[in-house]
């Protein structure tokens, strides 16, 4: 398969380096560090900087929260020193945790930003729908005893696709400035006992996923009707929503990145769902529009002529994310 790949263990990297990072969320507060509680980043750069035999800060394509999973949660950093591709990544999964695992470590461009160029991100929440509940699975999926109707639940999601002010689903705490975000397509399916809500978005709000997994759910179980999520986004009101569905279900499976930059493709996650066969990309949906044409040539900016320059024709500032 395509993501089998000879490490290299004689040309030492230097300059930007971009990773795959997998984790289990179960145990942290969160990607983000924090001095109170563990989190994937403070592993992570803990593992990289015994490698580097010198202090390594990493940046992520997106920010999960307490309990939420990662397939594919991209990563990059600048390397303080010169080590080979098999040292960084073997060395780097010698020193995590079980529960976290760098997938694969290339080599980028100076003006990849694992945040600001990502295009789209895009997760995957899983609901076990049986009468009983899961023992296996129980750290990765979300479980309801009550008759889910996939079908429903995917005519009815329809509405939140586009460009929105999804006020409705972010959290009370949400410290975004802005509400608006273009959802690019949001699929539900029955696959067995387990309904999969595939989503993906140019980014997301705080519990936004969670938001709309659990106004789904309502939907599914027949407690509203199919014009629900709709009249919800309408209202631009996180008081009037339902519950925020639990964060073991939810797991961030792909981002994606203008071609150039030409990162490893994989086999879309998690792996409860690699019998779809979905490879990264297979979803791309990226709309041309100028945030989306902006990221593609960030840090530069895209002039009223459609021109690539390095400032602000405006501002004759240099160009912030």
């Amino acid at each position: 398969m395509a993501f089998f790949s000879r490490q290299d263990d004689n040309q030492p990297l230097t300059g930007r380096l971009a990773l795959g990072v997998e984790y289990d969320g179960t145990h942290y507060c969160g990607w983000q560090r924090l001095r109170h509680a563990q989190s994937v980043q403070g592993a992570l750069e803990a593992a990289l900087s015994k490698i580097a035999a010198a202090p390594v800060r990493v940046l992520c394509s997106g920010r999960t929260d307490s309990g939420v999973h990662a397939t594919r949660q991209i990563v990059h950093f600048d390397a303080p020193v010169a080590r080979t591709q098999k040292a960084w990544l073997f060395g780097a999964n010698a020193q995590l945790p079980r529960d976290i695992a760098v997938r694969w470590l290339v080599p980028v461009a100076d003006d990849f930003h694992a945040r600001f160029s990502a295009l789209a991100r895009r997760y995957r929440y899983l609901i076990l729908n049986q009468p009983t509940r899961s023992v296996m699975e129980r750290n990765n999926v979300t479980w309801c005893r009550e008759p889910l109707d996939a079908e429903r639940m995917h005519r009815a999601a329809q509405a939140l696709v586009g460009e929105h002010d999804f006020s409705s689903y972010r959290a009370a705490g949400c410290q975004s400035k802005v509400p608006v975000r273009h959802l690019h397509f949001i699929e539900v399916r029955r696959l067995g006992p387990l309904v999969m809500i595939d989503v993906q978005a140019n980014a997301f709000l705080h519990h936004m996923i969670r938001n709309i997994a659990g106004v789904l759910v309502a939907v599914g179980r027949g407690d509203e009707d199919e014009a629900y999520p709709a009249k919800l986004l309408a209202l631009k009101d996180r008081r009037l929503g339902n519950v925020t569905a639990p964060a073991c279900g939810l797991h961030f499976v792909d981002v994606r990145f203008d071609e150039r930059f030409a990162l490893p493709e994989e086999p879309v996650g998690p792996n409860l769902m690699a019998f779809l066969g979905d490879w990264t990309g297979d979803r791309d949906m990226i709309p041309d529009t100028p945030l989306m044409r902006r990221r593609r040539v960030w840090p530069k900016w895209i002039d009223d002529q459609g021109r690539v320059v390095d400032q602000h024709p405006q501002a004759g500032l240099e160009v912030s994310p």
